[in-house]
């Protein structure tokens, strides 16, 4: 049945909000039209009620020409200049002729009479248009037409066919909105089925912001809104509607943020002051002086963590900055204060390397170092965790596995997460809910994927932010170069060489065993290269199916220089660090994504030789050209972020998988900089005013900002 609109008067929020539920949950069968075969097209773009057909919103508007008659056009384009003898229009007639000749390009010609003239239409390379332009047919031609030795031609237009004696009304010039569609529910049914309950939508939709405040920022209200959304008056109605609810879900979203830094802010946190001596020490622990990126980041870390309120700050830095250094400086913070510290990594590989390295550094200290993962030993495991919850085990380095129930901490006070945009915010929360009762640890993330300011408040912006942008000034430059993979044997050559000179080199393919894709694997690779252009050096195959012991084993051998090159997944993307690695081959590099070929490259180049990365790729797909274009034309990793950005939008990198976040309908981080600003000054300056949004006439407010983001954001203690 078709909706019913309702008059509205000034409700208070919990009528108001009953009032909405009633008519925007009512199923999308509900709508007149909308047949249990529509409906389930309906569901297949998630769209199961009302409220969500109302939140479907166009991408886009286009002009819909008004409807003459074919004489009144061919009059028209007589008055016009040679030069403008074309126009853009739509004429309702008959299809009175029609053939078609087929050959290299199918052509499919009709001609049209409306009464008033005739028209000629014709279809290149659309054979399926011949089924559709019987004599006799009705419908309405619309496209770009031309004056041909007097009468009307369109090429390629837009036919659509209407029953004889169900003519739609004719059509008056106005702007169409375009939706997001398929094949089984086109944007136009969608237009159709959204005109049908826009008004009884529209007039449930509740303003939840008050009338003043939209005044002051020009903004225009929730009702109108919505209306102009989908069928807008002109462009600049469809433009304000589009403001209006980009800055809803900008506002939305900042409000959510400053309501988490004000409650974090509210926590406890062990204070953990850093003198002068013990900053001596802890620096003496590295064989090399820190960078003054690293310098700085490390003094606003310190900074934070003196303080009674919980640090929460991304430490990001381009690929080797040196940021595993100041994370680690960081935690010796914590245990010269008698407290504990723990690095939690997203794979057993880089939790393995963190481990080792760490331990290396601390050697003949009394820190006390322990590792965690899932592979561990029953035995081992049971030791590490005792000693841990006893509070004698100072650092300890894990995976998820320091996320599970048993494991207890005594004294913890600063957690550190690595490669953060592997961990999910409740697993982030999980970690600092390890500090004892009562307590909330410092938390640290870290991010070789520098992400611009704007992107960084929107999605990390309970986070303060430090950066290191600069890498060591003794590393020479990494070159990169794309072959095709027909030249492949170019790129192992070279290898060779360099590993005759004494260098290793790292060889990187997509899969671990030979599958139906086609792609390379490292046991046939190896196996390859073995009998072939590296025959006689010294290989061994990496991945994450290898036990610890393997891992290990190898990455020592790999040291120590008994390897020559290692044949690997991206196991080896984030945490391996062998100065002596110069060369990188990355086969079918089109298929890894930008962040982690440049994460992969990293690994090459740390010491004062340089290197060479070869991507063999032959690209199909323009994303997969874009990627490899981006990677090759630079080495800045913060360049790199951006054009990641570009090519896949920042609703692929920071969607709700990633950071927690659901992503924006409307909002565009990049489009909408300013008007993001201006959210987020509002949403700080009302919180200062209403810290936990509990006024009467914020009610619907704030169960707008809990209902998105309370889950995601952990707001369920926002009073």
């Amino acid at each position: 049945m078709t909706i019913e609109r309702t008059k509205t008067t000034p409700l208070d929020a919990a009528t108001a909000a009953d009032a909405s539920r009633g008519v925007l949950a009512a199923p999308i069968e509900s709508i007149a039209g909308v047949t249990a075969l529509r409906a389930r097209a309906f569901h297949g773009l998630e769209i199961r009620s009302v409220g969500d057909l109302l939140e479907h919103f166009p991408f886009r508007v286009e002009a819909e020409q008004g409807e003459d008659s074919i004489a009144a056009h061919i009059t028209a384009l007589e008055e016009k200049p040679d030069a403008e003898k074309s126009t853009h229009l739509a004429i309702r007639a008959t299809v009175v002729a029609s053939r078609s000749t087929f050959g290299k390009l199918p052509r499919i010609e009709a001609t049209l009479d409306d009464g008033s003239g005739t028209a000629r239409l014709v279809f290149f390379n659309m054979p399926w248009m011949k089924g559709k332009l019987h004599p006799g047919r009705q419908g309405i031609a619309e496209g770009k037409a031309k004056l041909e030795r007097g009468y009307l031609e369109l090429v390629n237009p837009k036919w659509t066919e209407f029953v004889t004696g169900a003519a739609p009304t004719a059509r008056a010039e106005r702007l169409r909105a375009v939706y997001p569609s398929t094949e089984a529910l086109p944007s136009r049914v969608i237009e159709q089925t959204v005109t049908r309950v826009l008004e009884a939508a529209c007039a449930a939709k509740p303003e939840f912001l008050p009338q003043e405040f939209l005044i002051e920022r020009g903004l225009v209200g929730i009702k109108r809104a919505y209306r102009s959304m989908h069928v807008p008056e002109d462009e600049g109605a469809f433009a304000a509607a589009r403001t209006r609810l980009a800055y809803d879900e900008l506002l939305t979203l900042q409000l959510a943020v400053a309501l988490k830094r004000r409650m974090r802010h509210a926590q406890g946190a062990p204070a953990l002051p850093l003198s002068s001596a013990i900053q001596g020490e802890i620096f003496a622990r590295f064989p090399y002086s820190f960078t003054d990126d690293q310098n700085t980041a490390f003094q606003e870390i310190a900074a934070d963590l003196a303080l009674t309120r919980p640090m929460n700050r991304l430490l990001q830095g381009d690929v080797g900055a040196g940021k595993t250094a100041v994370a680690l400086a960081s935690m010796l913070v914590a245990v010269s204060n008698r407290h504990q510290a723990a690095m939690m990594a997203p794979t057993e590989l880089l939790a393995e390397q963190h481990f080792a390295s760490i331990s290396r550094l601390l050697a003949g200290t009394n820190v006390r170092v322990g590792l965690l993962t899932g592979s561990l030993p029953a035995a081992e495991r049971a030791l590490v965790r005792d000693l841990v919850d006893a509070g004698t085990m100072d650092i300890v380095v894990g995976t998820h596995a320091l996320l599970t129930g048993d494991v207890k901490f005594h004294a913890l006070a600063i957690a550190v997460v690595d490669e953060q945009h592997r961990f999910g915010v409740a697993q982030r929360a999980e970690l600092r809910g390890k500090a004892p009762l009562g307590q909330t640890p410092h938390m640290l993330v870290m991010t070789a994927t520098p992400i611009p300011r704007t992107l960084s408040l929107s999605v990390y912006g309970d986070l303060d932010v430090s950066t290191i942008r600069h890498l060591p000034k003794d590393r020479a430059p990494i070159h990169t170069r794309v072959l095709s993979a027909v030249r492949s044997d170019e790129a192992y050559k070279y290898a060779r060489e360099r590993i005759e000179r004494g260098d290793q080199a790292f060889i990187v393919v997509p899969a671990v065993e030979e599958s139906e894709l086609g792609l390379k694997d490292v046991t046939s690779h190896l196996a390859a290269l073995e009998s072939g252009p590296l025959h006689g050096t010294r290989l061994a195959a990496m991945h994450g199916r290898l036990k610890r012991e393997e891992r290990e084993a190898i990455m020592d051998r790999f040291r120590a220089g008994e390897i020559d090159a290692i044949v690997a997944t991206v196991v080896i993307e984030v945490g391996v660090d062998v100065p002596n690695a110069t060369i990188m081959v990355i086969e079918h590099a089109d298929r890894f994504g930008l962040a982690q070929l440049h994460q992969l490259r990293g690994r090459i180049g740390r010491g004062s030789k340089g290197g060479l990365c070869v991507l063999i790729a032959d690209p199909t797909s323009d994303d997969g050209r874009a990627r490899i274009e981006a990677i090759r034309s630079t080495t800045d990793g913060f360049r790199v972020s951006e054009l990641d950005l570009q090519i896949r939008g920042p609703g692929e990198l920071f969607g709700a998988k990633q950071s927690g976040l659901p992503p924006f309908k409307v909002a565009d981080l990049f489009k909408d900089l300013g008007l993001f600003e201006r959210a987020r000054r509002d949403a700080n300056e009302w919180i200062a005013r209403s810290p936990a949004l509990s006024e009467t006439h914020e009610q619907l407010l704030k169960a707008k900002v809990l209902g998105t983001y309370g889950d995601a954001l952990g707001l369920g203690d926002v009073g």
